[in-house]
């Protein structure tokens, strides 16, 4: 009979726990949570101070049940759930659930799935902390009250099924923004020029490239200033005005955080953020390794701490010293730390568990995607540990007359941490030529290089960009990244193409709705302040319940105003032109998973339906015939030829019936101006606002 029982929340987790603790331990698994809000009502009683009611959750009685005979076996009960909020919340609930107050019981947390650490963490054991329990709770009850107050307004607004966040709509109404920020940008043109130049005594040119004049920087607007530019220059002598050679340092990347490992799996393998964290989690959890037996290969992944242990600092430096060289063993005073947020220093960055267990001792041990996130962690933390590399620079400036030029080049003096994370191949630029250039000498003109640009808008979002702008606003936290991002694909709010993230029309009007009726709720400084709150909770601070009581009646308000506004607008279908080949009626227009249809509305005797295509009112540029809006096979939208596949033509940005008065060529819609679709051309001139009908009645849907 085993004297002590250990709770975790995976079966991988207790096999690998079990090897480590002996016969003396029995490690079982309560699958994760076992109690939560019910499904069926939102469980706040908010006539009773916001209390919240907690349920057992389905399937997860017989697990309960075999616990609590567990739990009679055993003297002395240990908790050992994630540490973290969610952790420490699902250590209370079965504390609650398996009524373990007249049993010997402890909380045990390690940062590290290891003999040394798990046994560690039972010669220090402890009580719950019910500040960080709360912490939760508040995160949990907020997020329910959001949504099943909110989201029924959505189904009557749109259409069933949709859900709002307190999170997800912030992040939602973030990709938004960046979508219209990018639709309504203008580009606009400029010029580069370099000139090929060639120092005596060299075979090789060097590109020096045109800065401006004596008096400071000059930008090229056009071909034609170019050209002039070129012209002026044919003749100058070309001279080198000065020479300045120097050292830059290059510091070691910090180790990873959850955002950070996201956003560089995201990068560098390609792993969406979901891919990512569940692969983070086996690592954690245990792998089985030949010689050393089921292990965690790396500490705990949800931290937005890059805190490292003292004994793991020390391993490390002597891997490096002993595999690598001292000098490339970094400074302890050099090791950086992130500025301002808030940080769980309690945890750790992630890291190996055993820096000595490199990624070519695992690799024939690993699937292969497992083996290259260990091999992305592992690196990234001991190029942590070394030293910084060194680079020799060389910079001259160059005269023409009264014009400038300016060449550079750098060399990698010493590796240093690039011996291991070089991931952007930084190579010397360095050559002979330019080991040559000295003040005063003159150098001769080859040829001139002119390049024309256009201005780029903002790019849109990737996963690990909207990870990096999600944690720089402070709007949630590393355990909320993933899930947000993958509630927003699978609502279909969002799609994924080649790493890009871009909005549907579904999400379109989701947010739009959000923006009008629930500001507050996708305010991002109201969404980050809550965040502080909540972290003002787990430091004992600030009492949950207060929270929850200053947020509920306003946003209340806010609900019961929508709602009535949406009893004052008849939703109705929306009929078009178009007739039912199968029973002659005019079909009307339905909102389904994947936007807008055409549908009959005899339904359920006539089930007739097609494609919805919305014509917007201007003809093809190319054939005459009407333009529509269109959306990929993925959901996103754009402008086509309703004439397709015998007309081609499509555009991103919607087209206006106006022409060019430069040129000739269409115009597209950029905000409250339109853009010559013809990028040599660039003509730009205001439109004419027209009033916006009520969005609401547009995207309704039945």
């Amino acid at each position: 009979m085993s004297a002590n029982l250990v709770i975790v929340e995976s079966p991988a987790k207790a096999k690998t726990i079990q090897k480590f603790l002996g016969k003396s331990y029995k490690v079982v698994a309560s699958n994760g949570h076992v109690r939560d809000l019910p499904k069926s009502t939102m469980g706040i009683d908010v006539e009773n101070d916001y209390e919240p009611k907690y349920i057992t959750i389905r399937g997860k009685g017989e697990i309960l049940a075999q616990l609590r005979k567990e739990v009679k076996k055993a003297d002395k009960v240990y908790l050992a759930t994630d540490p973290d909020r969610e952790g420490e919340a699902i250590s209370w609930h079965l504390y609650q659930a398996l009524k373990l107050e007249n049993k010997k019981c402890s909380r045990i947390t390690f940062n590290e799935i290891t003999k040394d650490a798990v046994k560690n963490s039972i010669k220090n054991s402890r009580d719950i902390d019910m500040n960080l329990v709360d912490a939760q709770q508040a995160r949990r009850v907020l997020d329910r009250i959001v949504g099943y107050k909110i989201s029924p307004i959505l189904w009557s607004k749109i259409k069933r099924g949709l859900s709002a966040g307190r999170v997800q709509s912030v992040a939602l109404r973030i990709i938004c923004d960046r979508e219209r920020e990018i639709d309504e940008f203008i580009s606009e043109e400029y010029w580069s020029l370099s000139a090929d130049i060639l120092v005596p005594g060299s075979r090789k040119a060097l590109e020096a490239h045109f800065t401006g004049d004596k008096n400071g920087k000059i930008e090229i607007r056009s071909q034609k200033e170019a050209e002039d530019l070129m012209e002026k220059l044919q003749n100058e002598k070309f001279e080198v005005l000065s020479v300045k050679t120097g050292e830059r340092r290059k510091k070691p990347p910090l180790p990873f955080t959850t955002s950070t490992l996201q956003q560089e799996a995201s990068k560098r393998l390609n792993m969406s953020t979901q891919k990512t964290m569940r692969l983070a989690q086996e690592l954690y959890e245990g792998v089985a390794i030949k010689g050393r037996g089921t292990v965690g290969l790396i500490t705990y992944l949800r931290t937005d701490s890059t805190r490292i242990s003292e004994q793991a600092d020390t391993n490390c430096r002597k891997y490096i010293g002993e595999h690598y060289g001292e000098e490339f063993v970094g400074s302890k005073s050099a090791v950086r730390s992130v500025k301002g947020g808030k940080i769980q220093d309690a945890h750790e960055a992630i890291r190996p568990t055993d820096s000595t267990l490199s990624p070519a001792d695992v690799k024939d041990q690993l699937p292969r995607d497992l083996f290259r996130l260990y091999q992305l962690i592992w690196t990234r933390f001991l190029a942590s540990r070394m030293s910084e590399a060194v680079y020799e620079t060389t910079s001259a400036k160059i005269g023409a007359g009264d014009y400038r030029f300016n060449v550079s080049a750098t060399r990698v003096k010493f590796d240093g941490y690039l011996t291991i994370y070089n991931y952007d191949n930084e190579k010397s630029t360095m050559n002979a030529a330019m080991r040559k250039l000295e003040a005063g000498t003159e150098v001769s003109l080859q040829k001139f290089d002119p390049q024309q640009h256009f201005t780029q808008p903002p790019a849109h979002f990737t996963e690990a960009s909207l990870v990096k702008t999600l944690e720089e606003l402070g709007i949630g936290r590393p355990s909320t990244y993933a899930p947000t991002i993958t509630t927003l694909l699978s609502r279909r709010y969002v799609v994924k193409e080649n790493k890009n993230l871009y909005i549907t029309e579904l999400g379109e009007a989701v947010n739009d709705m959000m923006v009008d009726a629930f500001p507050t709720i996708v305010d991002v400084n109201f969404t980050a302040n809550m965040e502080s709150l909540l972290d003002g909770v787990e430091e004992g601070k600030v009492k949950w319940k207060t929270i929850v009581e200053n947020f509920y009646p306003d946003m209340m308000d806010a609900v019961e105003k929508a709602e009535k506004e949406l009893s004052e607008v008849k939703i109705a279908d929306e009929v078009t032109d178009e007739i039912c080949e199968e029973c002659g009626r005019n079909m009307v227009v339905k909102y389904g998973p994947h936007g807008k249809f055409l549908a009959c509305p005899g339904f359920p005797d006539c089930r007739n339906t097609k494609p919805y295509y919305e014509k917007i009112g201007v003809c093809c540029p190319k054939c005459g015939k009407d333009l529509v809006l269109k959306k990929t096979k993925k959901g996103r939208k754009y402008f086509g030829c309703i004439n397709n596949p015998e007309c081609d033509f499509m555009s991103w940005q919607k087209p206006s019936s106006i022409r060019c008065k430069k040129c000739g060529s269409y115009m597209v819609e950029k905000g409250k101006k339109l853009v010559c679709a013809d990028k040599e051309c660039g003509f730009v001139m205001d439109r004419e606002e027209k009033t916006e009908k009520n969005k609401s009645v547009n995207r309704a849907a039945v």
